[in-house]
């Protein structure tokens, strides 16, 4: 990846000479021969290292303790370069924040050498273990370059749903295994002089020409939902979903695995910071996200008239099918405690379904319940049955299979759940 190097220096022959030695490791140089210059800069592209000549400031040990406390954050590598060989001179930069000093002159190759060491460790420091790819804060400091220079670029976001599901069934080394996956899948679609990062354990980040974000978007869902079920056993495949296991979620349902991809230009819109760019990839994830297979959706400039969006109602509805009078009324009574609209009848669109199976010798709800899977597609169904076949209740389109009895608090924790999850 190429890195940012900023050379601090009023010598003209001389930073010219080291920029050239630089630019030869292929990354990118900037020189700055004022001292506020300096620091506007530093602010600004947050460089990965910082060489400080004695010519632009005469106590550079000063300088460099003040450059350490302004990227408290980002903690570039500082190197300091003066024409004093004192040992008291080179033990003072180093003490007040220095990693290197480097005394005048200097072989061209042994400056070149000690450079390329020097950026070799700050990105072995700064790479998710798993991907090897750039890590959160070296992503984050490639967006605020991408804004300070004013550069067109598309942003885009890339999270595998239910990884988090994945990893408790399958554990690290299969979790392990689907990210490197998925990050080698990504990383081949992109150009040589894009970026790409990882923000979180399931989430990627990439810096692209915004002429091609809807063509790499497209393929990209297409090939991870090609090779998304090779993670999983014949016998889930088969099944077509997973249960998962474990005293939290015992006997929910989760789809596979898929990728949501949302993106952003700043060709029309301007953005103040690296985290205003992620709240707005993460607020169109959220209109992209669907319950099983890939999507995307790309940020758009559109015209529309005044007051022609609205603002999204909370769905707290809550629709109780329980053929018992005397449970059915508990139930409703207790839900609506909590503060949710309870309903009897599929009058209104609820965000969670509490279905009861029926009895052994009917077991009405398994078609009742695809039938409100195919109207209310979106709603999370809890299923409580004393049909202890937690596949069968499941192969019902149910979310999660509550066998009875059951804890009237443990009902309470998953409609929380799911209502949360149906309205974001």
């Amino acid at each position: 990846m190429k890195k940012h190097i900023l050379i601090a220096d009023k010598r003209k022959e001389l930073s010219t000479k080291y920029k050239k030695i630089i630019e030869s490791l292929g990354h990118a140089v900037v020189v700055s021969n004022k001292l506020n210059e300096t620091i506007k800069i530093v602010q600004d592209i947050e460089p990965d290292l910082i060489l400080v000549s004695d010519s632009i400031v005469e106590n550079i040990a000063d300088f460099c303790k003040q450059l350490r406390v302004l990227t408290f954050n980002t903690r570039p590598v500082i190197v300091g370069i003066s024409k004093s060989s004192e040992l008291d001179d080179k033990l003072k930069v180093l003490e007040n924040g220095a990693d290197d000093f480097l005394s005048e002159p200097i072989q061209s190759q042994e400056f070149k050498m000690r450079i390329y060491a020097h950026l070799r460790r700050e990105q072995e420091n700064n790479v998710n273990e798993i991907s090897g790819l750039p890590d959160k804060s070296c992503t984050l400091k490639a967006i605020k370059r991408v804004l300070s220079n004013d550069e067109k670029k598309a942003f885009v976001l890339l999270s595998i749903e239910n990884f988090d599901e994945y990893k408790s069934l399958y554990a690290n080394l299969a979790s392990d295994r689907l990210v490197q996956t998925s990050a080698a899948i990504i990383k081949s679609s992109l150009g040589e002089n894009d970026f790409m990062g990882q923000i979180s354990e399931n989430e990627f980040f990439a810096i692209i020409n915004p002429t091609y974000v809807e063509k790499i978007s497209s393929f990209l869902t297409f090939a991870f939902d090609s090779v998304s079920e090779k993670f999983y056993s014949e016998q889930d495949i088969k099944r077509g979903y997973v249960i998962l296991q474990g005293d939290e979620k015992e006997g929910r349902r989760s789809e596979f695995i898929h990728l949501t991809i949302s993106a952003n230009t700043n060709e029309f819109r301007n953005f103040s910071s690296p985290r205003d760019v992620l709240n707005s990839l993460y607020s169109i994830r959220r209109l992209a996200q669907k319950p099983s297979g890939s999507a995307y959706l790309i940020d758009r400039p559109q015209i529309c008239a005044q007051n022609s969006v609205e603002e999204r109602v909370f769905n707290n509805n809550v629709l109780v099918l329980e053929k018992d009078s005397a449970l059915s009324f508990l139930l409703a009574t207790t839900i609506e405690l909590q503060g949710y609209n309870v309903f009897v009848e599929t009058s209104h669109t609820p965000s969670v379904i509490i279905l009861d199976a029926g009895e052994l010798n009917d077991l009405w709800g398994l078609k009742l319940c695809k039938e409100l899977k195919d109207k209310f597609q979106n709603t999370k169904i809890i299923m409580t049955s004393v049909l202890h076949d937690k596949e069968k209740i499941l192969n019902s389109g149910a979310d999660l299979y509550l066998p009875k009895p059951y804890n009237i608090v443990t009902l309470m924790k998953w409609i929380n759940i799911f209502s949360e999850e149906f309205n974001t």
